[in-house]
């Protein structure tokens, strides 16, 4: 079974196209394929960037220099060969994200079973990412905010690991 070229899914719609004399191939799943028809034509100046056949072949063929895996092998099997590749295949893997789960940061629910330590490190690597951010952004009055919080939940877990 073929995998959509955009987010993994099966493909439900299989495209060949001839361009420039050679034959390309398209899969595409339901959503994707949607997108992909009513955009028109692909090579029309209005068309999606992103779903443009040949930057999809190229980006199957981006190999990670470290274990040699390609962005078509990691679709095909579904896991990554090695730590460099979420660096390598950055932009793939994100639209990959952006397109299955509408955005690339999990904001998901954290599992009932972890005690309130674990839920304020959790929160503590949210903060502090985020004030990270802050402060590239020159947002400083964010910043002080985010740097209180994290004070905060710092000393709780401090009385909480003497108590």
């Amino acid at each position: 079974m073929k995998k959509c070229r955009r987010c993994s899914k099966p493909a439900t719609l299989h495209i060949t196209e001839i361009r420039k004399g050679e034959v390309q191939q398209l899969h595409l799943c339901e959503v994707c394929a949607q997108k992909y028809l009513a955009q028109g034509n692909p090579d029309s100046e209005d068309s999606s960037p992103d779903m443009n056949v040949e930057e999809l072949e190229a980006s199957d063929e981006l190999a990670c220099p470290h274990c040699g895996i390609t962005f078509r092998q990691f679709r095909s099997q579904g896991r990554l060969g090695c730590p460099h590749d979420y660096e390598v295949f950055e932009t793939e893997l994100n639209q990959l994200l952006e397109n299955i789960h509408d955005g690339a940061q999990h904001c998901g629910k954290v599992p009932l079973q972890t005690g309130e330590a674990n839920q304020d490190h959790f929160r503590l690597i949210k903060l502090r990412s985020e004030l990270q951010v802050a402060v590239k952004d020159e947002a400083y009055e964010k910043a002080a905010a985010l740097r209180d919080e994290i004070q905060q939940i710092e000393s709780r877990i401090r009385t909480q690991t003497t108590a």
